[in-house]
């Protein structure tokens, strides 16, 4: 799978050990960045990210920042992103089997590397259930999305 991942200062750690556990797996991931600890803008990454996941260039997108919840705020203005805030492996499932996530956002103050990796984990490997109802709300996002195209 093309992952392409992204990550402030706040985040760096985590997207490290993320980046070198996924290409373990065989993914083929892009690090979007920062490499750094000094501080940084999450919207910068968080744009980038889901700008090449929107445009396909990338099967799915991981953000990182202190909550994740600059990345996931940032991340859901790009047209035809569903980024998701997931703490714990409960969410990471559903985000993807009820509301087809495609990218993923954790909190590297919140998480530690284990959870983190086992949430990335499912969350890759969980497939969206294409079940009627799952489908027709998705398609209520995007008529919200597309009546407030700019």
């Amino acid at each position: 799978m093309k992952i392409a991942i992204g990550a402030d200062h706040a985040g760096v750690d985590l997207k490290d050990v993320i980046c070198q556990h996924l290409q373990a797996q065989g993914h083929d991931v892009q690090d979007f960045g920062t490499r750094s600890h000094e501080s940084t803008d999450y919207p910068d990454y968080a744009r980038a990210v889901a700008e090449a996941v929107a445009a396909g260039q990338f099967d799915r997108g991981i953000l990182i920042c202190g909550t994740g919840q600059g990345m996931v705020m940032t991340a859901n203005k790009v047209r035809g992103i569903r980024a998701a805030v997931c703490l714990e492996t409960y969410s990471a499932r559903m985000s993807r089997e009820h509301n087809n996530a495609n990218v993923l956002c954790l909190g590297g103050r919140v998480v530690g590397p284990g959870l983190a990796l086992d949430i990335v984990d499912i969350w890759l490997r969980t497939e969206f259930s294409d079940s009627p109802r799952h489908q027709r709300r998705l398609d209520k996002i995007a008529e919200v999305e597309q009546a407030h195209r700019r």
